[in-house]
């Protein structure tokens, strides 16, 4: 059984630190599931994006 779970929605600040957790994900077995979402805080861009374990898109596995 794995330890990872399906489904993860990842937050952060909008920068290279981001995009990197993402394409690790992504090399981990994760694909990307919807859109992205944006926002700003005052400061600075947030960013989330959610993401699945390939082949459990819509609860199938």
């Amino acid at each position: 059984m794995s330890d990872k779970l399906r489904y993860r929605v990842l937050t952060g600040r909008d920068d290279r630190n981001f995009c990197e957790r993402i394409s690790a994900a992504l090399d981990d077995g994760y694909e990307l599931y919807g859109s992205p979402s944006i926002t700003h805080n005052g400061e600075h861009c947030v960013v989330a994006q959610a993401i699945v374990l390939k082949g459990c898109a819509g609860g199938r596995e």
